[in-house]
C-alpha cells in the first residue's frame, strides 16, 4: 500500500520541516517519493537529514552515518 506525505508548498514544508525554498523541497520530495516506493517509510526527522543533506549542512558521511545508527526514527 502507497502511503502519502504531508507537502505543503506554500509554507515550504515537508511533514513540518521547513525548507528554504521551492527548487530544495522538491527535489527532496521527489527523492524522498522514489525512496518509498522501495519501502522507506519518512519521519518528520528523516526528512530533517535529507533536508540537510540536500542544503549542504551535513556531509555524505555523516548521512550515512544516521543512516546506520537509524538517526532518522
Amino acid at each position: 500500500m502507497f502511503n502519502t506525505i504531508e507537502i505543503d508548498r506554500k509554507k515550504l514544508t515537508i511533514m513540518g520541516v521547513q525548507f528554504p525554498n521551492l527548487e530544495t523541497l522538491e527535489s527532496t520530495a521527489n527523492a524522498i517519493g522514489s525512496n518509498m516506493f522501495e519501502g522507506f517509510e519518512p519521519t518528520s526527522k528523516s526528512v530533517e537529514i535529507i533536508r540537510d543533506y540536500v542544503i549542504g549542512k551535513i556531509t555524505l558521511s555523516e548521512l550515512i552515518k544516521f543512516a546506520k545508527e537509524k538517526s532518522y526514527v
